[in-house]
């Protein structure tokens, strides 16, 4: 399965659910308490980040998504941090603060990356469900995907109301359950249940075979659009109806902390279904955000510029020789991790000294060198008949095992111009003996504020000298 990074700035979702503040004291442990046989922790740093519902707004909004996040806290200090933490991403916030219980906080004491210890402040909330839906059903237009969170503290008390109002408008609904019950979803688009979720409601599973068949079941029992049951180090498995089971193994290079990967699942598939996915690649984008975020320690979120150098890797974009799409996506990428994109361009048919030493001090000028190769017409146009003296798949498959040569990219036109306009590179680099005005492309680069060098050629190394030599012996 091909994938490709969603476009997420008009990918609308409201994500209504249990809202929590996730708190980390971080310090240094070196002594064993008098008083009991406990670790003494220095506490160092105090760490505040949105948990539950909140983390699920906070990373739709990390990828780039408007994300409105509709939940209960109570009238205190932890609702004011995650308002605050949240405001600054651009999640918009509809809290129902009930000031006689507390917003529900997670802390936990951390010392050296490890967890020692955690509490939970907590109470069920009384919930006024009936102003909480008139709340959603006032935000649903213009959202394109509504998210349940439901971690079961009282936030959801009527499924149903949500659910038949987001149906009503057209908009598909995904939500993570909680609990023994699943009817409180029924009718949903989605629902995300992880393996021991999913054996509580319907019964153990030996293998997939009956996870399939049992899953397929609770489908048509809940009237259900889709299952993805999410199964730790086993990956997950989407089932459709009349559909075969999608079976996507799990992507994780190392396990670290599996705090929110549920939270990070549903809101990648939100955000993908909302940019206009088709709901295997949107489970596939989440199976891949997934693998990035049990990476990192506690709860965090995936940004997109982390998602894009994924699907880079899936799609064996971060080098090498790359259609127009796949160069413009490792180019955002790149530039989003600060780096600078040099170009420069040329027919390279017969590679030699003079081509590897121009091209490691181009690559010199910046962080990542992207090389337009000329399309055969093209050369024939510029060089005459007879030339190129090798295609331009091979030229590339050539150029791109260079060790200066990040990207290479073919062009049918006699210059690069068009590419110019859609690369944008920060430095645009040639060879020769001639000035900065006179390079093809330095008007457009210089309109933007991009830089033009030149730089000089190595001496007696020349491909129309190495042909005429070959010819001449033969």
């Amino acid at each position: 399965m091909k994938l490709s990074m969603p476009r997420f700035d008009q990918a609308h979702v409201l994500v209504v659910g249990d809202v929590m503040l996730d708190r980390y004291w971080h310090g240094g442990t070196s002594r064993i308490s008098p008083e009991a046989p406990v670790p003494v922790v220095k506490v160092e740093q105090i760490e505040d980040r949105p948990g539950g519902a909140a983390n699920v707004a906070l990373n739709i909004a990390a990828l780039g998504a408007p994300a409105v996040l509709v939940g209960v806290t109570g009238e205190d200090e932890a609702a004011n941090s995650l308002s605050n933490s949240l405001a600054a991403v651009g999640v918009k916030t509809r809290f129902q603060r009930i000031a006689s219980q507390p917003t529900i906080v997670k802390l936990r004491v951390m010392s050296r990356h490890q967890q020692l210890l955690r509490m939970d402040f907590e109470e069920p909330f009384n919930t006024d469900a009936g102003a909480l839906a008139l709340e959603v059903e006032a935000l649903l237009d213009g959202v394109k995907v509504l998210v349940l969170s439901d971690y079961g503290k009282g936030a959801l008390q009527n499924h149903q109301v949500l659910l038949q109002a987001a149906r009503a408008r057209g908009i598909p609904v995904l939500a993570d359950p909680k609990g023994k019950d699943f009817s409180i979803y029924r009718g949903a688009s989605l629902i995300t249940p992880n393996l021991h979720e999913f054996e509580v409601v319907v019964g153990a599973c030996a293998d997939e075979a009956e996870l399939v068949a049992k899953g397929a079941q609770l489908m048509r029992e809940l009237e259900l659009g889709a299952l993805l049951v999410t199964r730790g180090e086993h990956g997950m498995t989407l089932l459709r109806p009349e559909h075969p089971a999608l079976h996507l193994p799990a992507r994780a290079r190392e396990v670290f902390d599996v705090t929110g990967a549920g939270d990070t699942v549903i809101s990648t598939l939100a955000a993908s279904l909302a940019a206009g996915e088709e709901l295997p690649h949107a489970v596939a984008l989440a199976n891949l955000a997934a693998g990035i975020v049990v990476g990192k320690l506690g709860t965090a979120a995936i940004s997109a510029p982390e998602l894009r150098r994924a699907i880079q890797r899936d799609t064996g974009s971060e080098r090498g020789v790359l259609s127009l799409d796949q160069l413009l996506l490792a180019i955002d990428d790149a530039r989003a991790h600060g780096e600078k994109i040099v170009f420069t361009n040329g027919c390279f048919d017969i590679l030699h000294a003079g081509h590897v030493t121009y091209l490691e001090q181009a690559r010199a000028q910046g962080d990542r060198l992207v090389l337009a190769v000329n399309g055969d017409a093209s050369v024939t146009r510029l060089k005459g008949p007879g030339r190129p003296i090798n295609s331009v798949d091979r030229r590339m498959a050539v150029l791109a095992g260079l060790g200066a040569v990040d990207w290479v990219v073919s062009f049918s036109e006699d210059t690069p111009e068009n590419l110019l306009k859609q690369v944008r590179p920060d430095v645009l680099v040639k060879g020769g003996d001639y000035g900065i005005e006179q390079v093809v492309g330095a008007d457009i680069v210089k309109a933007y504020g991009g830089e033009v060098r030149v730089l000089g050629l190595v001496e007696n190394s020349s491909t129309t000298a190495i042909v005429k030599k070959i010819l001449d012996r033969s």
